[in-house]
């Protein structure tokens, strides 16, 4: 048993033998108090390094390898590819986390009061690390630099067309996102179909032009490695005014936050915290 902070006296803890047998009252009061438990932001963490990781590996491992093995890979599949694997980790690590894999969808949850502000740092930090973690191993296994898996306003484009074509991108991402967790779907099979495909729509018509990456992480994993800054200030610049955006949009549609649902597809299942009363 553990001593309860409100005064109320002890709530039980789900490690007790006598767990099975408490009213779904009790459960719910243990439940809570080891969502609350900070010691559990490592798992939330550890899922967006990973989740990160896997989608960067994707993402810059197409045109790597592309490079690498001339002809391996196609352009089609190298951007449908990583649409196929955020559907992926979304389905398996999305209740841990909220699966958002990219620091522009952490920042727009922020905004809407889906998200706490103060677990945004830890977020960014921790996909920021994955990214590179993801360009390391290629560079290393692929034998061929991450350059190669980075993404650049096209030849004969000006930067400025590449970062206002990220930023359309990316307000359609995050509205996408932030439509099917108001609706409780992000953690769930629709919100992983419905982000997967328009990552990889976005990329099929997109990327010609900029590269259609949609996320700093994914730009900045591929510059650091191959120590080349020259553009990341498109892609850091455009995803993130593309998120705000996104999330006026979602106000002048939804209103304020994404309510209960918004919450819990924002934060994940491990804990959340309720900002605002349900929306549709």
């Amino acid at each position: 048993m553990q001593p309860d902070p409100d005064g109320g006296g002890r709530i039980p803890d789900p490690e007790d033998d006598q767990f099975p047998f408490l009213t779904a009252q009790q459960r719910l009061g243990a439940m809570i108090r080891d969502f609350n438990d900070p010691s559990r932001e490592w798992r939330r963490l550890f899922g967006e390094l990973l989740g990160t990781f896997f989608l960067v590996l994707v993402a810059a491992g197409g045109p790597m390898m592309d490079a690498a093995i001339p002809g391996s890979v196609g352009r089609a599949a190298a951007v449908v590819a990583p649409g196929m694997m955020v559907m992926a980790v979304i389905l398996f690590m999305g209740r841990v986390s909220g699966a958002h894999l990219n620091p522009a969808v952490s920042v727009a949850f922020a905004l809407r009061r889906d998200f706490p502000w103060r677990r945004v740092p830890g977020y960014i930090l921790v996909q920021l690390t994955g990214a590179v973690l993801a360009a390391w191993f290629l560079q290393a296994v692929v034998n061929v630099s991450s350059m190669h898996g980075s993404t650049y306003p096209a030849a004969g484009r000006s930067a400025v067309d590449a970062l206002l074509m990220e930023a359309v991108l990316t307000m359609g991402l995050v509205s996408v996102i932030l439509g099917t967790a108001s609706g409780a779907q992000q953690v769930g099979l629709f919100g992983a179909l419905g982000v997967g495909s328009y990552i990889a729509l976005a990329g099929l018509w997109g990327s010609p032009i900029s590269g259609a990456s949609m996320n700093p992480a994914r730009t900045f994993g591929p510059d650091l490695v191959s120590v080349d800054f020259s553009s990341l200030w498109v892609y850091v610049v455009g995803p993130l005014a593309g998120a705000v955006l996104a999330v006026a949009a979602a106000y002048l549609l939804r209103g304020p936050g994404g309510g209960r649902s918004g919450s819990f597809a924002a934060q994940g299942s491990i804990h959340t915290q309720i900002f605002r009363p349900e929306k549709l």
